[in-house]
């Protein structure tokens, strides 16, 4: 086997050149710096701005940890990269999260969406013409330490409860945010949703349907869509699909009432299926409204092994919906929901955001709230990067992960050569996706 020499290297070499393009959407496709100067005015010290530029960077490399920063702060292609003019320490970076913590966080919510609507992304729609709004709360494990607002969540461990709304099959992200643990999931919901609806008809003029899960089965939910829809008439509407919570429902009613209204399939021996529409009213804040539901009965008397049951098994679901579709064709969009989970994943594993750096409430919400912008950055890259003819061989996907974007064009190797007031990323000679990046650099700086 042939055996190296090693050596240093008196060339400035970076193992993250992909920061070159984190830095020009940040700064190009936002006015996030502008707008922390004017509302937070500062005398001296770090600005604010390179605070949020040094962590956003950070994040972009899957680093979350504060004391990320110390290994950074000589590397002088991050500060370029960034546009930063210098990198904070560890400890200027945590305590100027904490301490401007609420004034930055509506600044930097901002900035992820003003970056979708100036990049002008794609968000694509699904077979019936709607761009999907995915809204559900995911679980932060951050079990065995004393950050304010860890408490016990559903799933049983202790940790926060965030609640996260992805735009269109791409999944960008409108909105993360950080719950305590043990907030119900539908309290603050409705504030929630008017939020993102309104962001969402910024970015894409399309019908839009909002798709929750059975913990946000409330009227509440359904009343904040009507309203919306009033209020912009002249837009396009925004259709709901929310599962149905059957509570306290007896399955054997339910199983009575589709015997007599509904038409039955057998799919196999032993499992009968019934899907029919139902109608109810409810009232909120003295209106009266009239739902349609779509209801699904399932009776098993043999199970998926061929063994007969000594009592027949129920299965109830349902979902209330303002499409007028096929039962199957509603049940089937519905499925589609469960994408989300994919996108609360790349957060916590890509992004590497489950475990929150901070032990104060606040700090963490704006920590995730940079994760997002960092999420929609990484998001737009893969999109328009990794997808194609010129992308690197990989399975056929329609979306790239973040983890996918960070190993392909995030951590890529590049020597940086100053010549006179100009510098230069000079890639390997075996480097394949240097045409890839050429492609996005370019549309970044030009448009």
């Amino acid at each position: 086997m042939q055996r190296f020499i090693i050596e240093q290297s008196e060339a400035d070499i970076t193992s993250h050149s992909g920061l070159a393009l984190v830095g020009v959407a940040l700064n190009q496709y936002t006015t996030l710096a502008q707008q922390v100067a004017q509302t937070i005015p500062q005398q001296r010290g770090i600005a604010h701005a390179d605070i949020l530029r040094s962590y956003i960077g950070l994040l972009c490399l899957g680093k979350n940890d504060f004391e990320a920063v110390s290994n950074v702060r000589e590397d002088d292609f991050f500060r370029t990269a960034m546009g930063i003019d210098a990198i904070p320490s560890t400890e200027t970076l945590r305590q100027r999260l904490d301490a401007q913590a609420k004034h930055l966080l509506a600044l930097v919510n901002e900035a992820s969406i003003e970056f979708l609507v100036n990049v002008e992304a794609r968000c694509t729609a699904l077979a019936t013409g709607h761009v999907p709004l995915d809204a559900d709360v995911t679980p932060f494990d951050n079990s065995q330490t004393q950050k304010e607002g860890v408490s016990r969540t559903y799933k049983g461990f202790d940790g926060y409860a965030p609640m996260g709304a992805y735009l269109g099959r791409e999944g960008y992200c409108l909105e993360m945010e950080l719950r305590a643990g043990k907030q119900h999931c539908q309290s603050g919901t409705p504030a929630f949703l008017k939020r993102i609806l309104a962001q969402a008809r910024r970015i894409t003029d399309q019908p839009i349907l909002l798709r929750l899960d059975g913990g946000n089965d409330a009227i509440e939910n359904i009343a904040t869509v009507l309203a919306h829809n009033e209020q912009a008439k002249d837009q396009a509407s925004v259709d709901f699909l929310i599962k149905w919570n059957p509570r306290r429902e007896r399955r054997e009613d339910w199983l009575a009432y589709a015997q007599g209204h509904a038409q039955w399939t057998e799919p196999r021996e032993g499992k009968r299926v019934a899907c029919f529409w139902v109608q109810e009213e409810k009232t909120w804040q003295e209106y009266d409204y009239k739902l349609p539901r779509v209801m699904r009965v399932i009776e098993r008397t043999i199970d998926k092994h061929g063994q007969s049951l000594l009592v027949p098994e129920i299965e109830l679901e349902g979902w209330w919906t303002s499409l007028d579709r096929e039962p199957e064709d509603i049940i089937a969009l519905y499925a589609d929901h469960g994408t989300s989970e994919q996108f609360h994943s790349e957060f916590k594993t890509d992004l590497d955001v489950e475990r929150l750096p901070s032990g104060k409430f606040d700090t963490n919400t704006l920590v995730l709230s940079c994760a997002a912008l960092a999420y929609n950055i990484l998001r737009w890259i893969g999109q328009n990067g990794l997808i194609g003819p010129m992308a690197p061989i990989r399975h056929p996907a329609k979306r790239r992960r973040i983890r996918t974007v960070m190993q392909e064009l995030m951590y890529l190797a590049a020597r940086v050569v100053r010549t006179g007031r100009r510098i230069k990323l000079a890639f390997g000679r075996q480097c394949r996706v240097k045409p890839i990046f050429d492609q996005l650099y370019v549309r970044l700086v030009y448009g």
